[in-house]
């Protein structure tokens, strides 16, 4: 098997990787600055998708669904413009999201196991799903603390697991590279 084309370019995977490794571990000690510029962030996002569809929605003035894009566009946007203006609120209400969807997502799991008991491995459908209530749980129950730093948390585990996956994907082109 040839090694591809980039293999001897290794490096720049491992250096992307140890970059993304750092700005996670950063991230990780400052969570809370995070939370809140990722949250300024999601907001811009929501401010501009509603303009495009406010905009979308006036471009197809005549289309039967005009009232609703327009709304669903004036929504977007006002929501964007709130979480920026107010980004510690934005970010708890993002945490409350999160909280709730880990309780029902894992208490699906729960009833998927029980439901599945005869399948070899079922407990450990079970398992996560218990942690997912419970990190649900935690979450809410800690707000508004959770949400100051929640989203930052996310974030920085975000970049060092993909740091993680850039190192090893460059090592592994190395040895690949280099192999005889």
């Amino acid at each position: 098997m040839t090694p591809p084309a980039t293999a001897h370019r290794w490096i720049v995977f491992v250096a992307i990787g140890v970059v993304s490794i750092l700005l996670g571990l950063l991230a990780w000690v400052d969570a809370i600055t995070v939370s809140i510029a990722s949250t300024i962030i999601i907001g811009a996002a929501l401010l501009l998708a509603g303009i495009a569809q406010i905009v979308h929605a006036f471009s197809v003035r005549g289309w039967s669904g005009f009232a609703l894009s327009l709304l669903g566009g004036a929504l977007y946007a006002a929501t964007g413009i709130l979480v920026m203006r107010e980004p510690v609120a934005g970010s708890i209400i993002i945490t409350v999201f999160v909280a709730l969807c880990l309780a029902l997502i894992g208490a699906a799991r729960i009833v998927i196991a029980l439901t599945h008991r005869h399948l070899a491995g079922w407990w450990i459908v079970l398992f996560g799903g218990l942690i997912s209530v419970l990190v649900g749980g935690m979450l809410y129950a800690s707000l508004p603390w959770s949400g100051l730093w929640m989203i930052g948390i996310f974030v920085a585990v975000e970049l060092i697991a993909a740091g993680f996956s850039w190192v090893q994907i460059g090592l592994g082109m190395r040895l690949h590279h280099t192999a005889p």
